[in-house]
């Protein structure tokens, strides 16, 4: 891999993680399996059209044959992200917003039980992805452990962190519990490029086999630089974070699978619409805003799935 890098990746958090987040209790079951049998044929669609790998975040607990029939369907599509040169990697088992504060063992049967079921579907597993980006030494020495090639959990972003807050915080006042856990806050001083960090504080700097490849901050203010972010934005502001993140060598592209959902297409209840910004926009819009961005780094970037920059970042770090 030379030159600029740019590696996109989708989480498939589905709408349970949403209704958690926003203290809202059980989504409707009819729709759990919405994110990967609408919202992935969409990405994929988008990224064919323009030659893109990308890599996804899949949960284990959608793939579980034991939990029902909407697992076969999951498969399914997963199966076409495959065939089409994409990456699956570990968004752990259940998306427990805690899995920071669970024990190595708990720990190691939500990534040991992901990884599993993502293998029968033929995907050679090498990275992680925390569930809201909470990583943990545990995590670390256990992906370390597990022979895992790199982590994408960081997510030095000080502007996100106090947004969550605030989130939680408004629905403490309300009654409401929000399912999200505070961060560490020292993952706010993480390193912004990729390293090879500390299997004892992942923030900082180390020697672990594995590296980190931090999710996209701007450079100097660290404003997220994520696809819900920048999908939101309006234009003006849009283009001034692409265009301090033009300088870069790597950019980390994260979004999620509800990036692309449509709140009326979809049968997304109003209850969750109204509390989710992004689900003010048509799939329409968010597709062509998603499409301008992607044809504007491809400008200036090489499109690699972060196993591939992490196979090099390996080789210079």
């Amino acid at each position: 891999m030379t030159g600029r890098s740019c590696a996109v990746s989708i989480d498939l958090d589905s709408l349970a993680c949403y209704y958690q987040i926003h203290g809202l209790g059980p989504a409707p079951e009819d729709l759990e399996p919405l994110i990967i049998k609408r919202c992935v044929p969409r990405f994929l669609e988008l990224f064919e059209e323009r030659g893109i790998r990308a890599t996804f975040f899949v949960v284990g607990r959608d793939l579980d044959l034991s939990l029902g029939p909407q697992a076969r369907a999951a498969r399914s599509v997963l199966g076409e992200c495959l065939a089409a040169g994409h990456e699956l990697g570990n968004h752990s088992y259940s998306h427990p917003y805690e899995m920071a504060r669970l024990t190595r063992s708990e720990v190691a049967e939500e990534i040991a039980r992901a990884h599993e079921l993502l293998s029968e579907l033929g995907a050679d597993v090498v990275g992680f992805r925390a569930p809201g980006y909470d990583l943990s030494p545990t995590m670390l020495q256990v992906l370390d452990d597990s022979g895992y090639l790199y982590d994408s959990s960081v997510f030095p972003a000080p502007g996100y962190y106090a947004a969550k807050l605030a989130v939680m915080a408004a629905l403490k006042v309300t009654g409401r519990k929000s399912g999200a856990v505070v961060t560490n806050p020292l993952a706010l001083t993480a390193p912004v490029r990729p390293y090879r960090p500390s299997l004892r504080a992942p923030w900082r700097r180390g020697h672990s086999r594995l590296v980190e490849l931090p999710i996209a901050v701007t450079p100097g203010l660290r404003l997220p630089a994520i696809g819900t972010s920048l999908l939101l934005a309006p234009a003006a502001v849009r283009d001034k974070i692409l265009d301090g993140i033009m300088g870069q060598r790597f950019f980390n592209f994260e979004l999620h699978g509800i990036d692309l959902a449509d709140a009326d297409a979809d049968g997304i209840p109003g209850e969750l619409v109204r509390r989710q910004p992004d689900l003010g926009l048509s799939y329409a819009e968010k597709r062509n805003r998603l499409a301008a961005i992607l044809d504007r780094l491809a400008d200036r970037f090489e499109f690699n799935i972060l196993a591939e920059v992490a196979e090099g970042v390996q080789a210079r770090v």
